[in-house]
């Protein structure tokens, strides 16, 4: 038993717990402030249903925790939204669904912020090292999922923004075929089409921001 204690690589454990953890952060920001952008657009179904909480098991689809754990790409339970509640439906879905990205951009700079007071205020030892390690490693999470859900495919984040563009008739025919975009962006994720795109966009954005505090 002790030897088995020995040469357990604690380090990848550590490793997955801090994504693990990252990820939930992550999610559970973008899917929490879909939730605030829609009630104070005056939509109160997602307070109704307990999820304008930074509680995780609120928001957490274990199936897709486990996807973007193991592959960079996932999904929490959508925070329901019922459009009929704005005064001006197209826009305020556009304005919901934008504020999911925004977190993760405001998310990301807030992490890297704290790596750099770490960095300059900070003893140098083995816990500083791992909280900044998670704070930057975080922070490319979150940039991705910010940039990801940009995409203007069904039925992530840009695609409401770019429908939102369209004629009425246009809008709610596209909205009412969105539960198929899924399919396509599966199919597109297992393809690997644009992932490389998608690495260069988030090594460029994560640059720039660590540039503000580095």
């Amino acid at each position: 038993m002790e030897t088995f204690f020995q040469q357990f690589d604690w380090d990848g454990l550590l490793s997955l717990l801090g994504r693990v953890a990252g990820v939930f952060l992550c999610l559970t920001v973008h899917e929490t402030c879909h939730g605030l952008a829609a009630y104070a657009l005056g939509d109160p179904t997602a307070k109704r249903m307990h999820r304008l909480s930074l509680n995780p098991l609120h928001h957490i689809d274990w199936l897709g925790l486990a996807s973007m754990v193991i592959c960079g790409f996932g999904w929490a339970k959508p925070v329901p939204v019922d459009m009929r509640y704005f005064k001006k439906p197209k826009t305020g879905m556009a304005l919901t669904a934008l504020a999911g990205p925004v977190s993760n951009f405001l998310l990301a700079l807030a992490l890297l912020f704290a790596a750099s007071l770490l960095a300059a205020f900070a003893p140098v030892n083995g816990v500083v090292v791992g909280l900044f390690s998670f704070c930057a490693h975080t922070a490319v999470l979150s940039i991705g999922l910010g940039l990801f859900n940009l995409v203007p495919i069904p039925p992530l984040d840009g695609s409401k923004v770019l429908f939102s563009l369209l004629p009425e008739r246009a809008y709610y025919t596209l909205m009412r075929y969105e539960r198929y975009g899924m399919a396509v962006l599966l199919l597109l994720v297992w393809l690997d089409v644009g992932s490389s795109y998608l690495s260069n966009a988030i090594y460029i954005v994560y640059q720039w921001m660590a540039g503000l505090f580095f």
